[in-house]
């Protein structure tokens, strides 16, 4: 069975404890009623617990969960959250003993990794710190290999996070021994002659309107843009569909690459158009490919961010290695030429854009003000030699018009 998931828990030993998504109406549900069950503080006058007793536990977030007695020592009690996982020492103020809800399953399920050997035949703390880092509220995609002998035991799983295998990534940090590390390529490096190369994103069909963001823009008429499906998928085509679903598979395995991104090797290839990834102004690591060498001492390389088609010159501190299993989804970005309109032949403004004075930089920044954060709608007239399109803006008029009305550009037909 394969469902998806959130991590709650992992603990000290190793275990991961998750919440299967389709439990959480239920367990929201849950938790409301016993909020309204149980206010105010705990049990205040002594009482003797026992190991394995059912209680409720007020949080530090000073919400009540489900739990139970793992421990008794003195007046603080080990318990456990039972659905969620984690073991934490609280004291008897901040408990009560119940019965209610005690014919309920816990939620969260506990899992081991299938066929997964920790190094030392048991995890170290750092690896379990480092497992804490990665997964903790993470929503990640279970597949179940094994059932537990008993229905208390641990369920054995493959898990993934992004699209690769948590059993491989660990065995790739040598925290561990996979016997099923079929993935392991992904983190490695490429091998060979044969230049890797992203997919390119399907277009609809020439004559069809669809949704568009504008990502980025080289000049008034050369931009970038991305299907747009976010609004309403009962009513886009099967390309918008699939990009939208391409769309969203490709931020989760950003994301978690984002967080095993210093553990990737960086480059040591520079070959143009070779695929990457690389930090942008944010912070933030995301797809790009190498455009050329601008600098030699110290090195400085042109890149292009594929999902936006913005550039960046950046140090080679800032380009790493790109998992192979990212190179599946299609390049969000489409560069585009806008049909119908030509500079304007009278246009005085002496301020011109650097790499096309045929442009003024105003035309260039009327056109930013007409397609940024809009709701754009895009028809292509043309897919060779170049993608063109007619681009509409949110009332429905072609975007260029604007620059025609302030004398900045003319009708081209």
């Amino acid at each position: 069975k394969i469902f998806q998931a959130v991590v709650s828990c992992i603990g000290g030993d190793g275990t991961i404890y998750i919440i299967p998504k389709s439990f959480e109406t239920a367990l929201n549900k849950l938790m409301a009623e016993i909020q309204n069950t149980f206010k105010g503080l705990g049990l205040l006058i002594p009482y003797c617990w026992k190991k394995g007793e059912a209680c409720v536990v007020r949080g530090s977030d000073t919400v009540w969960y489900r739990a139970k007695i793992v421990e008794v020592s003195g007046s603080t009690l080990q318990v456990q959250y039972i659905d969620r996982g984690y073991i934490e020492s609280i004291p008897q103020c901040h408990l009560y003993p119940t019965t209610f809800y005690t014919g309920i399953p816990p939620f969260c399920i506990p899992c081991q990794l299938y066929k997964t050997l920790p190094i030392g035949n048991f995890w170290q703390q750092e690896a379990v710190e480092y497992l804490q880092e990665l997964l903790k509220n993470e929503e990640v995609e279970i597949h179940v290999k094994e059932l537990p002998d008993n229905p208390w035991g641990k369920l054995s799983i493959s898990l993934y996070c992004g699209g690769m295998s948590l059993s491989s990534f660990m065995a790739y940090q040598r925290y561990c021994v996979a016997e099923d590390c079929q993935d392991i390529q992904k983190l490695g490096e490429f091998e060979g002659d044969l230049l890797p190369s992203y997919l390119l994103q399907p277009l609809p069909v020439p004559g069809e309107t669809f949704p568009v963001t504008v990502t980025h823009l080289v000049s008034p008429k050369e931009v970038y843009i991305c299907l747009d499906s976010s609004e309403n998928l009962t009513k886009c085509s099967a390309t918008e569909r699939s990009a939208s679903c391409d769309s969203e598979s490709l931020r989760k395995a950003l994301k978690w690459c984002n967080k095993i991104v210093k553990t990737l090797p960086h480059l040591t290839d520079f070959k143009k158009e070779l695929p990457c990834l690389a930090e942008y102004v944010d912070g933030l690591w995301y797809r790009a490919k190498l455009l050329s060498i601008t600098q030699l001492v110290p090195v400085q390389i042109l890149v292009q961010f594929v999902d936006y088609g913005t550039y960046l010159v950046a140090p080679t501190s800032r380009l790493r290695h790109i998992p192979c299993h990212l190179l599946k989804y299609p390049v969000q970005a489409v560069r585009v030429l806008l049909a119908g309109f030509r500079p304007a032949s009278d246009d005085k403004n002496m301020e011109r854009i650097p790499y096309s004075p045929e442009w003024s930089l105003k035309a260039l920044w009327t056109m930013v003000d007409c397609v940024e954060g809009k709701r754009l709608s895009a028809s292509i007239l043309t897919v060779s030699p170049e993608v063109t399109i007619s681009l509409y803006g949110d009332d429905k008029n072609l975007v260029h018009l604007k620059l025609i009305e302030m004398g900045l550009a003319e009708l081209d037909q």
